[in-house]
């Protein structure tokens, strides 16, 4: 389970999947997902190679710390959309935006920044995060 209000019991599904990875270990479909996200965010490794540190640690932007554990669930929470076509339309854009940069990896960032502006919104306006704006956003990226 990915999803859920316990911190620590979704980042040890991180940790799991990139250890069973790094042992050749079999992997759930989900597990082969979060995999495939670590594989691309070296940066990443040590910190997913270490659990008894970065499991509780946490990651403050006013302290200028990226928190890996959000930044690989937007690429899985895009891919989700893209595989789904959710909202309508969003995998049409996404291979506008791969046209456009030439790099699935950097077309996910430059998504993201829209995928996380919209949550955020939603958080702030306690809200359902609103698809137009999200598609939005993405138009005025290609």
């Amino acid at each position: 389970m990915i999803f859920g209000q316990d911190r620590n019991q979704m980042r040890r599904v991180f940790f799991e999947s990139w250890r069973k990875y790094r042992n050749g270990l079999p992997l759930e479909p989900l597990e082969d997902a979060i995999a495939s996200a670590i594989r691309e965010h070296p940066e990443y490794h040590a910190i997913l190679e270490d659990e008894e540190i970065s499991l509780h640690k946490d990651y403050l932007p006013e302290m200028g710390q990226a928190n890996p554990f959000l930044h690989l669930a937007m690429h899985l929470a895009i891919r989700e959309q893209i595989t789904t076509d959710r909202p309508a339309g969003i995998r049409g854009m996404r291979q506008q935006l791969l046209n456009r940069l030439h790099d699935p990896h950097e077309v996910e960032h430059q998504m993201a920044e829209c995928l996380a502006e919209i949550i955020w919104q939603a958080q702030r306006n306690q809200t359902a995060p609103d698809e137009i704006a999200y598609l939005d956003c993405l138009q005025k990226k290609m």
